[in-house]
């Protein structure tokens, strides 16, 4: 029997013990495409040493061996779905079959319903039901100084190549 060490995924700061699956999977993707270079892979990766690679890969194999494990003694998410739909079924109680019910919902994502107030509307609503608080107009009232633009003049040659265009434009859309 061998001695594997666990892997601990704690919540931190430190990459060590981060899950890294997105560079688990890269690792993947690079090894099917024949990459074996662990130098390669760290690049492929965006892992800063060699000994990150390989530890990524140590997590990959517990992981694998993992599955491996579960499906040798029967437990899939078949399994696993089935004895929660059991539960939601036939549970003894009307708590056991709502905590079911709700693991079922939470691994779906839908375990939390956010009522979006803004969904459907463009960003103009928005900005005009923003606007239309009456708090807010009063806060901004007297923020603002009104001034006029003064538009400058065209240069002369400005004017001669927008009437260029415009007359190559109508030649070349022209109905015939």
């Amino acid at each position: 029997m061998k001695n594997l060490k666990p892997v601990m995924f704690v919540q931190g700061d430190k990459q060590f013990y981060r899950k890294n699956e997105y560079a688990q999977t890269i690792l993947l993707k690079a090894l099917k495409e024949g990459i074996t270079d662990p130098n390669e892979m760290r690049k492929v990766a965006g892992l800063s040493t060699v000994a990150d690679v390989y530890r990524t890969l140590d997590k990959l194999a517990i992981r694998r061996e993992y599955h491996d494990a579960l499906a040798r003694q029967g437990v899939s998410f078949d399994e696993i779905i089935g004895g929660i739909k059991d539960l939601c079924e036939n549970g003894k109680s009307d708590s056991i079959r709502l905590k079911g019910y709700q693991t079922i919902l939470r691994s779906l994502g839908l375990d939390r319903y956010e009522k979006q107030e803004d969904a459907g509307k463009s960003w103009e609503e928005v900005i005009i039901k923003a606007t239309a608080d009456k708090e807010k107009v009063k806060a901004l009232d007297g923020e603002f100084e009104v001034y006029s633009v003064d538009q400058p003049d065209t240069p002369v040659e400005e004017k001669e190549r927008q009437v260029r265009e415009a007359e190559l434009g109508k030649q070349l859309y022209a109905e015939d």
